[in-house]
């Protein structure tokens, strides 16, 4: 009987060693569960974020590109506000101014001007403002040339502005021309 207990004895112990063991091999399979799932939660959490950035980059990029779907087009009709500048100046300069033709023309054009003028402001094009006397600034303007300054308080400033500069929106589509007194 000694015998039988010292058997049965072993045998709970291996039945507990065996169960023992199942237990530890479902404990690592529910880990190892646990860390694939961890695994792909983390893998989608950054696809996701991947996907958002995405996504407003897009949009940033799509709205960006509505601002400035025109500018090849505003950019061509810039040469022709000037050419309505040139026209409107020298009309003025016309002594022709005896015979009244000369000021209905020229109100003619002042009005084609300020028509044209205004369509492209709607589109979004503004005149970068620049007037004698301002200090030069490499960012907003171009130097065409630099002369003797008339005063020595004209130095680095502007002197003369050849060719207007204008904005589509925020974007600078032409720098406005100047001359730079040193």
């Amino acid at each position: 009987m000694a015998k039988k207990n010292k058997h049965n004895t072993e045998e709970n112990k291996d039945v507990a060693t065996e169960v023992k063991n199942s237990e530890e091999q479902e404990l690592s399979i529910e880990e190892q569960l646990k860390e694939e799932l961890s695994k792909e939660k983390d893998k989608f959490l950054r696809l996701f974020a991947e996907f958002e950035n995405y996504k407003k980059r897009t949009a940033k990029e799509r709205i960006d590109l509505f601002k400035t779907a025109g500018q090849d087009v505003l950019s061509a009709m810039l040469p022709v506000l000037d050419d309505f500048d040139r026209a409107i100046a020298e009309i003025k300069k016309s002594t022709e101014e005896e015979t009244g033709i000369v000021n209905e023309l020229l109100k003619g054009v002042e009005l084609i001007n300020s028509k044209f003028t205004e369509t492209l402001k709607n589109k979004g094009l503004t005149l970068i403002e620049v007037n004698q006397g301002d200090t030069f600034d490499a960012e907003l303007h171009e130097a065409i040339t630099q002369i003797s300054a008339p005063s020595e308080d004209m130095k680095g400033k502007i002197i003369d502005v050849i060719e207007k500069g204008y904005k589509l929106g925020e974007k600078i589509i032409r720098y406005p021309k100047v001359v730079v007194g040193n």
